[in-house]
């Protein structure tokens, strides 16, 4: 089987990268992350380069492109430690209206996602759901056409740079069901929601909403009333997968920042790369980012298999790469030594952009119950 990627997927790859290395080095990178304003030119130059556009149809204004695509998009992204909020709105938000959107909506925001326009963040953990997609207290009563949400989600990554909200609110049933749950597009400033805004570890931004009396009309549901949770799941999966991707840009810079390290410290009068047991470690780093790479890829072409086969592949693939992120990553900063968790090093940044990964819709223990659940159902 060929994996090697298209001309035109090389050429996304390769002008990420060349973006990367003058504008978005780590210097820069951290110029930016204190700035409010920076990311507004990031994402302008991001439609510039049809990074938003890749995966959408072109009937919207996109390039026709997949998984594939964004697969490329975020082990670059990885590598560069991007913090803008790429998966929420191009993977999560233009996914959930490619699977169940209206063809108005469809027109009025894939257009604009395409564009650069629009930014949305996916609303959908509460204080207490942990990473149960089908633990929905938010709720959206009917009033008339149209719907009134009250709630509150939690670390809702992207909403501080977004404009429109995708939420998940219970129309029906009771909170941990599995009908009953429905998706809304909701602009972030209407009248009743408030946000908290704060930045996460690994240099994201997050928000806490908060949904007061919010009414919205009949327009603002995406797809049918009470059955949003395969589509909820589906587009998590697409974001997992893509997550996976980023973390292994992330592991393999890893793995070459602390090679190049290791051959410019010296301990005992000679570079410490001589040593075997440091050689064997930097070894099993770039083996385990390799793997990943294959784990990565296999969930990334299983997203356009059946529900059983797409969920095993993407929670396969964030146990191995969940546990391999901390293993490069406690190896990196071990042969750093206290220097690898300062701020002026880039490993601890990619090491807390990697946790942060596996902490993002669930974490190995999560996905390994998952994982064992799906196989023992098919056994049966």
């Amino acid at each position: 089987m060929n994996f090697d990627y298209t001309d035109e997927q090389n050429m996304l790859r390769d002008s990420i990268a060349k973006w990367a290395a003058g504008q978005y080095d780590f210097d820069k990178r951290r110029a930016a992350l204190a700035s409010e304003d920076a990311w507004k030119t990031n994402w302008a130059t991001f439609a510039e380069l049809g990074l938003l556009a890749a995966p959408l149809p072109e009937d919207f204004g996109g390039l026709g492109g997949g998984a594939l695509d964004v697969s490329v998009v975020m082990e670059e992204f990885g590598k560069a430690l991007v913090v803008e909020p790429y998966v929420p709105t191009v993977v999560l938000g233009a996914g959930a209206l490619k699977y169940s959107g209206s063809a108005a909506q469809k027109e009025e925001h894939l257009s604009a996602i395409a564009g650069g326009e629009r930014i949305i963040a996916f609303a959908q953990a509460e204080p207490k759901s942990r990473w149960a997609l089908n633990d929905v207290s938010t709720t959206a009563k009917k009033d008339g056409a149209g719907y009134v949400l009250n709630g509150h989600k939690a670390v809702v990554l992207g909403a501080p740079q977004a404009d429109t909200l995708l939420v998940s609110a219970r129309t029906a049933g009771g909170q941990r069901d599995a009908k009953g749950i429905s998706l809304f597009l909701v602009p972030k400033n209407a009248k009743g929601v408030t946000t908290r805004d704060y930045p996460t570890t690994d240099g994201t931004r997050a928000s806490e909403v908060y949904f007061e009396n919010v009414s919205v009309g009949a327009d603002a549901l995406v797809g049918a009333a009470d059955g949003a949770l395969s589509v909820i799941e589906h587009i998590v999966d697409d974001a997992n997968a893509a997550y996976c991707s980023e973390a292994v840009g992330a592991m393999r810079m890893m793995t070459s920042l602390t090679q190049e390290y290791a051959k410019t410290r010296k301990q005992f009068g000679r570079p410490i790369a001589e040593f075997q047991v440091l050689q064997h470690r930097m070894v099993d780093m770039f083996i385990a980012s390799e793997e990943s790479y294959s784990m990565a890829l296999r969930a990334t072409i299983k997203l356009g298999e059946n529900d059983v086969e797409r969920a095993k592949a993407v929670s396969a693939a964030k146990v191995s790469i969940g546990k391999a992120g901390r293993f490069v990553g406690q190896a990196a900063v071990q042969i750093h030594g206290g220097m690898g968790v300062t701020d002026e090093m880039r490993v601890g940044h990619y090491f807390k952009r990697v946790t942060m990964i596996d902490a993002t819709f669930g974490n190995v223990d999560t996905h390994l119950k998952r994982f064992t659940a799906l196989t023992a159902k098919e056994a049966a």
